[in-house]
């Protein structure tokens, strides 16, 4: 089975602070993010994408280490001006400790389907369904490097990047991966697929908004259009989890970053995701971390 996320969701699963968003304006068009990362992350689950993923390191230093769900972890070490490719099918966890002075800094490029489907056709000769690329994990390629930065800095600087502009750098970039990172399918159909980017980034958003009230199904599915049955279907084909579980994950996520962050109660975090009662919101918690709540605070804030 395969797991499928979409662009604009994915903002969502990786933590950190979020500098700069330039989404997509047309199906051909690219998605940018720029995130500053915590010098240490605890494993995260990303979601698969059906548009491939770059990822450049804009600053910093750090060792990278990702595993299929449940695999053994592989630790890369990145520096500024590495990049990731990544057209996997199925979700992955991540997790990554910074190894410099300098803040951990990174851009997620995500190309539209009908901007790789067209650059596919013009230079491999070769319709989407029956081309792929290969994966990257922190590589260096000066043509990309120089098409980052110049990215970066139009999107970092005071004015507006021009339309006209980005879409140029976007086709560049794809002309580029698509010449000199294709990998053979031996004539297999290339499976891509999962609930469009606008619809999955409204689920995720209203999760994240909800996370104090009642989890309601039907309508996450309303919220994407789909019927309960396809949309259970869909959302776990995108991050290996029935909707239920994420939103428990999310829930406990947000119950770590409360009791490491600041010094509410237990019965305030509880409530704030979602637990009337102290002792029901222990047991799910213990469940998702194998420790107390107490005690997860206590190994990670210092005494008074």
């Amino acid at each position: 089975m395969t797991h499928t996320a979409s662009v604009e969701s994915m903002k969502e699963h990786i933590p950190g602070e979020l500098l700069r968003e330039r989404r997509a304006r047309a199906p051909d068009d690219i998605h940018v993010e720029i995130h500053a990362h915590a010098p240490v992350q605890e494993p995260v689950v990303v979601p698969a994408v059906p548009e491939p993923m770059l990822v450049w390191i804009v600053s910093g230093a750090a060792t990278v280490e990702e595993r299929p769900l449940g695999g053994e972890w592989l630790a890369v070490p990145v520096r500024s001006g590495d990049f990731y490719l990544t057209t996997s099918p199925a979700p992955v966890e991540m997790r990554w400790r910074s190894t410099g002075d300098e803040p951990f800094c990174v851009m997620h490029v995500y190309l539209g389907l009908p901007l790789l489907a067209r650059t596919a056709r013009e230079l491999a000769g070769k319709e989407l369904a029956r081309f792929a690329l290969r994966e990257v994990s922190g590589e260096r390629d000066a043509v990309l490097g120089g098409l980052f930065q110049a990215l970066h800095a139009a999107l970092s600087g005071p004015v507006p990047a021009a339309a006209s502009f980005v879409q140029g750098v976007a086709q560049a970039i794809t002309a580029h991966v698509v010449a000199h990172y294709e990998r053979e399918t031996d004539g297999r159909a290339v499976v891509r697929g999962g609930l469009p980017a606008h619809k999955l980034r409204r689920v995720l958003d209203a999760m994240r908004d909800g996370l104090a009230e009642p989890f309601d199904l039907g309508r996450l599915a309303a919220l994407a259009g789909l019927s309960v049955f396809h949309f259970s279907r869909v959302f776990k084909q995108a991050t290996g989890m029935a909707p239920s579980r994420y939103f428990v994950r999310l829930r406990m996520d947000e119950a770590r970053r409360l009791l490491g962050d600041t010094r509410q109660s237990m019965l305030d975090i509880g409530l704030a995701v979602g637990y009337a009662s102290p002792s029901h919101f222990a047991q799910v918690f213990r469940e998702s971390t194998g420790t107390a709540p107490s005690a997860w605070r206590a190994a990670r804030q210092p005494g008074p």
